[in-house]
């Protein structure tokens, strides 16, 4: 697979996405406490995070891998954690409401400038993240996941239809297990993928 490709295909599935979503839907419940605005907002402050984070090199590799990205929530102290939670809802709610009329022309434009930036980089550039120095090809895989997941979000509260690509999806996929085994769940993700168990109630990877 692909990571740039997979990264640019789910972009503009998601931007297509967007642009289906019915007038009377942008209020319903999304995600939480989120509306479908509030959530769609949250990704578009990731789009324009992504020009911000390629722009900022380091020189360090703190973080050597995807799975490795959102492993660190797990060892992260919970009062940052819940911090982090709570400006990211305030984040989300602002970007929501500034995207005025016409959401899907917003979308489009982020995820334009978000895949200008990162034809301009290198698969092993560092670059500075919110969980450390990573490189380009293990960072932006991590971006592919969130836009996968919150693409299916967003989808069901649009009660619309969202084909995230098949390397896209596949490789969100793959990362979710990588973080599984990463974070000691290996062998529960097996069993229950081949139907010995039942993953507990409400099992998330990243915590």
């Amino acid at each position: 697979m692909n990571f740039r490709h997979a990264y640019r295909a789910v972009a503009v599935s998601f931007a297509d996405l967007i642009s289906h979503v019915p007038v009377d839907r942008w209020h319903a419940p999304a995600l939480g406490d989120w509306s479908l605005l509030d959530l769609v907002g949250h990704v578009v402050t990731e789009f324009r995070d992504v020009p911000e984070v390629l722009a900022a090199r380091t020189g360090t590799v703190e973080i050597p891998s995807s799975e490795a990205y959102w492993a660190f929530a797990r060892v992260t102290p919970p009062d940052v954690v819940a911090k982090a939670h709570a400006e990211s809802g305030r984040g989300a709610r602002e970007a929501g409401k500034s995207l005025g009329s016409d959401p899907a022309a917003v979308v489009n434009e982020v995820v334009g400038r978000a895949t200008q930036a990162l034809a301009a980089v290198k698969d092993d550039d560092i670059v500075t993240t919110a969980a450390g120095g990573m490189r380009v090809r293990d960072w932006l895989p991590t971006r592919t996941f969130e836009l996968v997941v919150h693409g299916q979000d967003v989808a069901e509260a649009a009660g619309v239809e969202f084909a995230p690509g098949f390397e896209a999806l596949a490789e969100a996929v793959s990362q979710a297990t990588l973080v599984a085994v990463a974070v000691g769940d290996g062998p529960l993700l097996l069993r229950a993928l081949t139907g010995r168990t039942a993953l507990p109630d409400n099992y998330s990877i990243i915590g």
